[in-house]
């Protein structure tokens, strides 16, 4: 027992020992700054198109967010804005083990959506309509078949929206096995070279500048997490984002209660590969506030108000970081993205205790089962909750993928193409007009439909 409580195969993908790259292009035809899974998906899927592509990441591939989710794949719940994108990527994580040869822990189990009440379940409907439209397969079952799939809850619930075709895969192994792909496919990926910022000639994108030298490129790409719109401001693009804290935890492996993904008001469970689970709490959104919280408050308000039974507002160093941060810096000097290599919260002692008794009065034959290890991450949100995928026009050759907003593992191939596609000028059929930047700036309403 000491040994697994000591395990920590999630952690390991940030607490490893960090190697600063050395040797560094002079010269590329795309440079993308960021290595969560939307940049290391779009740097594959630009090196399998020919593009001599660098990946710059300034602590560990997969080392934020995208190592630390909940590692669900579905397609039930999202903001119909995403649903195109997010059933190409469901087709992506179906081939993707055969296409790079390396297990990526994906596979097709299925989500459920719970209701405590039949009002709760009739809600669900309106969101089975609009599975209807796109050929999903999402349908709403009773406590009896919900019962079938859910095994020994002490929970009598009314039913489930169930997807079948939803999946779920391992955060800690797929980023970095879709790294190494594209390296295999003539990428070269950079783990420990911060970019500084860029360099313009005649207004255009003409560099990068790196802690370890420049890059010259025509093409850069913003993928930068909850670090986007603080790097986007410095070269004066107003990007609104917030950051959102969320506590995860992992059990030892554990009697078979479910193999799909499960969520509810009190908590969020899915199956893992190893036969432990990911655990969550269900609805608890942690914000820390900072100066941004303030700048952008009003373009939040349609998400805050959507939210407010979650939220959890405090108060702390995060305020004080960002306020002694500067706006800008030499590009010659040390920057503040070398200053934290990783982002790394610690996870909410409260909301811990909070998984452990929601999952202990769920699932009573778990209460013997141990928490193994824990951890937080910081998820960058949009306003409205979908992505910004966006050409900067005031800055032409610079691009933005940011705001994921708690979605990006799950959608991260279909938008690495999407995003391959915008940079090389070519089509896939997957439309991202919806996810424009300035639809925060020319007046479009701000709605969201769908919760972080």
């Amino acid at each position: 027992m000491a040994g697994q409580l000591s395990d920590n195969i999630v952690a390991h993908t940030w607490t490893q020992p960090l190697v600063l790259a050395e040797n560094i292009p002079t010269r590329a035809d795309i440079v993308v700054i960021g290595g969560g899974i939307v940049g290391v998906t779009t740097a594959w899927f630009l090196a399998k198109q020919g593009a001599d592509v660098v990946l710059c990441e300034k602590g560990h591939i997969a080392g934020e967010q995208s190592g630390r989710n909940w590692g669900w794949i579905r397609v039930q719940g999202r903001d119909t804005r995403e649903i195109p994108m997010m059933l190409e990527s469901l087709r992506i994580w179906e081939g993707l083990r055969d296409e790079i040869g390396e297990d990526v822990g994906f596979i097709r189990s299925g989500s459920f959506y719970t209701a405590n009440s039949a009002q709760q379940l009739h809600a669900r409907e309106s969101w089975v309509q609009i599975a209807k439209d796109y050929d999903i397969d999402t349908r709403l079952i009773d406590g009896t078949e919900l019962k079938q799939h859910v095994r020994g809850s002490a929970i009598d619930w009314a039913g489930a929206m169930f997807t079948k075709s939803d999946g779920r895969a391992e955060p800690h192994k797929a980023t970095p096995a879709i790294a190494r792909a594209a390296q295999r496919s003539g990428a070269t990926i950079l783990p420990g070279c911060a970019v500084r910022g860029v360099e313009t000639t005649g207004g255009t994108i003409s560099a990068v500048v790196t802690e370890h030298g420049t890059i010259n490129t025509s093409t850069v790409l913003c993928a930068a997490g909850a670090w986007t719109s603080m790097f986007c401001r410095s070269i004066e693009i107003d990007v609104p984002q917030l950051r959102v804290r969320g506590t995860v935890a992992r059990t030892a492996p554990a009697e078979n209660v479910l193999n799909g993904a499960v969520y509810d008001d009190r908590l969020g469970i899915r199956r893992r590969e190893d036969g432990g689970y990911t655990v969550a709490y269900g609805s608890v959104l942690e914000h820390p506030l900072t100066p941004s919280s303030f700048r952008y408050f009003f373009k939040f308000v349609p998400a805050l108000m959507q939210e407010i039974k979650n939220l959890r507002l405090s108060i702390g160093h995060e305020f004080v970081d960002e306020w002694s941060t500067p706006k800008s810096w030499a590009l010659d000097e040390p920057s503040p993205f070398e200053k934290t290599r990783v982002l790394n919260p610690e996870p909410t002692p409260s909301v811990l205790r909070g998984i452990r008794r929601n999952l202990d009065a769920m699932f009573p034959q778990l209460a013997d089962t141990p928490i193994v290890e824990s951890w937080a991450g910081m998820i960058e949100s949009s306003p409205d909750v979908i992505p910004i995928i966006d050409v900067i026009d005031s800055l032409p050759g610079f691009h933005v993928a940011t705001g994921f907003s708690g979605h990006g593992f799950g959608i991260g191939p279909g938008a690495g193409k999407a995003i391959a596609g915008m940079l090389m000028g070519k089509e896939t059929g997957i439309d991202i007009s919806e996810f424009r930047l300035s639809r925060f700036f020319d007046g479009s309403p701000i709605r969201p439909q769908a919760s972080i």
